[in-house]
Formats: structure tokens, sequence, C-alpha cells
């Protein structure tokens, strides 16, 4: 059920609403363990926890994720993997998301799961519906998925300790749901490189 409306859609002369999601991938996110348990802060002594500086790797996931510009809604699935199938998966939540008669204009990089014959022929089955905006070579840091991948490794990945990939997973959809609590609408700031 689409939980959608017209609202923040834009219109450019053409009769449906057209959002726009900038979708990219965060692969490698570490499921790190902890080798002892951390000691608690001591009056005195210690002001913050104490962590031991070993660790167990326990695997990596990858976020695959889009943010609505329009919104600030983030929609997020964490993968194994992050192939042509996993991408595909994120575009049928984008389409069942948005109403059936707005267009999705996605803003993304050239990466091959985003061009694959896979996901061409998802696309084929969805005529007119989604519309692709590359980001240039090199140029992905112009994709604004990837300031809500910054603050995802500020407020809940940095540091964290996990005792499973799935413990990771859960943690990860959680602060993600927490964001959508409260959801921030990133925009870029006219600047000037000073090019001229």
């Amino acid at each position: 059920m689409s939980r959608s409306t017209g609202k923040g859609a834009v219109h450019d002369a053409r009769p449906n609403p057209i959002y726009t999601v900038s979708v990219d991938e965060k692969p490698g996110v570490q499921a790190i363990g902890l080798t002892a348990p951390d000691l608690p802060p001591v009056p005195g002594k210690a002001g913050a926890v104490g962590r031991d500086y070993e660790y167990v790797r326990r695997g990596t996931v990858s976020i695959l994720a889009g943010i609505d510009l329009h919104s600030g809604h983030i929609f997020a699935n964490v993968e194994d993997r992050h192939r042509s199938v996993e991408f595909i998966a994120l575009l049928k939540r984008l389409d069942e998301y948005y109403p059936k008669d707005s267009i999705i204009r996605v803003v993304l990089d050239n990466h091959s799961a985003h061009i694959s014959k896979e996901t061409v022929a998802y696309l084929g089955t969805r005529p007119g519906r989604f519309e692709y905006v590359h980001t240039p070579k090199h140029g992905s840091w112009l994709n604004l998925i990837e300031c809500a991948f910054s603050k995802m490794a500020r407020a809940f990945l940095r540091h964290i300790r996990v005792k499973s990939v799935d413990e990771l997973k859960a943690r990860i959809l959680k602060g993600i749901e927490e964001f959508n609590a409260t959801p921030v609408i990133f925009r870029w700031n006219k600047f000037d490189l000073g090019l001229n």
C-alpha cells in the first residue's frame, strides 16, 4: 500500500507527479564483536567505558538505500551482498511505496548492478515508471544518500559491537527506523568553487 501522496512531488510540465530518490550502496559494513566484556567507568580513574583493542570479525553486510529528496524518508535494505537482485529488490520497494501514476526519478551512479541486464529487464517491465539520473564519474559525493550514510556512520555504526551479522542487520534497520521518525530533508546549498 502506498504511504505517499502527491505532497512533495514535483511536476515538470508532465501530468504525473515525480518523486526524486537518491540511491546508492554502502558495502562492507563490518559486524565486529568483542573479545572481552567492556569495563565500566571507574570514578576518579577511568571516566569512560574501557574496551579491549582486539576484536572478532563476524562478517560484513551492505546497505542498499535511497532517500526521498522531498520528504527525507529513507528506504533501506540490509543485505549480505549488493548484486543486481538486491538492487532490484530496492527498486521494487520504491515501486510499491509511491502512487502508481507517479514517476520515480532515481539519482544514482553507474555501478554495475544499476545497469545490469537483469536490472534493465526489470525496468522494462515498468515502462515510464523509473527515470535514471546518473551522477558524473567520480562524482558520487554529489548523491545526497551519501549524507545519510555519513549520518548513519556517526550515529549508530561507529564503534558498534555485535554478536552476529543478524544483530548488526537488526540494529541498522532500527537506526534507520529512528531516522524516519524525524526525517531530515538534505539540500545542497549553492557554493562557489572559485574556478572562474
